[in-house]
């Protein structure tokens, strides 16, 4: 499944499509600009190997540009989707691409039985917040000391409508 996306009001187009091991080793530097604490290539391999059912890159001038993975999780009541990771090249932000590569994961995940998808985001990642309100995802609770350096780590979720 692939499908292009075009922006006129950014002058972009770009691909979304499911990732495949062979392009972890784009993802990485992707993964190393926007996060503090990378899973790095081997985590990257296993995530996607082990327990992600959800892992798409989005694809720009045959380079990749974005990224997002996560996983569905049955806690014997409820059936949600977890986001656990998603970036977009600097030079590619605010220009749908985030967005997209979010669409794409949530119809993915809420075609496998979600009624909801939870992230996880980082206490100070304001702009990261304002992006998943936009979105409809609503603070939840807070997780002290959630990330490696002890920062606080924000929970947010968005139901699916039925």
């Amino acid at each position: 499944m692939v499908t292009a996306g075009f922006h006129p009001e950014h002058g972009i187009t770009f691909l979304i499509r499911r990732a495949n091991p062979g392009d972890i080793p784009a993802i990485v530097p992707l993964e190393v600009m926007a996060f503090t604490d990378p899973w790095g290539e081997s985590g990257i391999r296993e995530a996607m190997e082990l327990y992600l059912s959800s892992f798409f890159v989005a694809v720009a001038h045959g380079k990749i540009i974005g990224f997002c993975g996560g996983g569905i999780e049955d806690t014997g009541d409820v059936i949600y989707g977890h986001l656990c990771t998603l970036a977009v090249a600097d030079e590619y932000r605010h220009k749908g691409v985030g967005r997209e590569l979010l669409r794409w994961i949530e119809d993915d995940l809420r075609q496998k039985g979600a009624a909801a998808i939870q992230l996880e985001v980082r206490i100070s990642n304001h702009s990261a917040i304002t992006f998943y309100k936009r979105l409809g995802y609503q603070e939840i609770f807070c997780y002290d000391s959630y990330y490696k350096d002890g920062e606080d780590g924000l929970v947010m979720m968005r139901w699916f409508s039925t």
